[in-house]
């Protein structure tokens, strides 16, 4: 079944499935490495843990008898990262967290939730204690660039006001010039001269846009100043969330030199 706390569980579970990249990683930080018993073949931190524990597949291709064999406690997924029919036929047989998660409250919320639910909720308290000191002390620049962030080529595709990555931005400093639009939708290079973007931001994931891909679109951009980032830092919604601050603190002096 789908359970959002710890009251719909029996027991802390003693072996979980984890669906989602930034929430392994979530898991690792717990000290969770024992109970963590099986990964999706994108969830890259930790990781010693893509040889130590079972692959079930990918997050939207799941491989139901490999997580069968496993028979997990509790299987943990997230309602964008994955496909909701294979979500559905998981909770009919296992009890599955699904996080949901737009905005920096609601992960350490979500944060705060899975450490509750696993026995770890003092671990999760100081993770959340130390992300909400550094985006407290993160001073924003005195004025904000219209900017629209990337994350797919052919078509080129951006992010809407109502997505995590747009939130991140704020907190960068930048201003989404697609906020009034929703999930990820479809833009072009004209679309985005006649919007006057101020910078293009090129993510690393889930599409590995390249230094070529920054000479193509700086032809038709010459305006725009074009810069390739870490999608982990504006994507990932767990303990990665520490190490962002910093990493937006050299993004702002990145695009005040250019």
């Amino acid at each position: 079944m789908l359970i959002t706390s710890i009251k719909q569980l029996k027991t802390i579970p003693q072996s979980i499935v984890s669906l989602v990249p930034s929430q392994t990683e979530l898991l690792f930080n717990l000290g969770l490495t024992k109970q963590t018993v099986g990964i999706t073949k994108f969830c890259i931190y930790p990781g010693e843990w893509r040889t130590s524990k079972v692959i079930v597949g990918g997050t939207k291709s799941i491989k139901f008898t490999t997580i069968k064999k496993l028979n997990p406690d509790l299987i943990i997924a997230n309602r964008e990262e994955n496909d909701k029919e294979q979500i559905e036929e998981l909770a009919n047989d296992y009890n599955v967290l699904l996080t949901d998660v737009k905005t920096l409250a609601e992960a350490n919320k979500m944060i705060l939730n899975i450490g509750e639910i696993t026995g770890t909720k003092a671990k999760a308290v100081k993770i959340t204690e130390k992300i909400s000191t550094l985006f407290k002390a993160l001073k924003l620049p005195k004025s904000t660039l219209n900017a629209c962030y990337l994350i797919w080529q052919k078509p080129y595709m951006t992010v809407g006001g109502d997505t995590f990555i747009s939130n991140m931005m704020q907190y960068a400093g930048l201003k989404n010039m697609y906020a009034h639009k929703t999930r990820y939708p479809e833009v072009t290079e004209k679309q985005l001269k006649k919007d006057g973007c101020n910078i293009l931001l090129l993510s690393s994931e889930p599409y590995p846009f390249s230094k070529k891909h920054v000479s193509e679109l700086q032809q038709q951009l010459p305006n725009t100043k074009i810069i390739m980032v870490n999608g982990e830092m504006f994507s990932w919604y767990g303990s990665k969330l520490v190490d962002v601050p910093e990493y937006f603190k050299a993004l702002q002096k990145e695009i005040a030199a250019l």
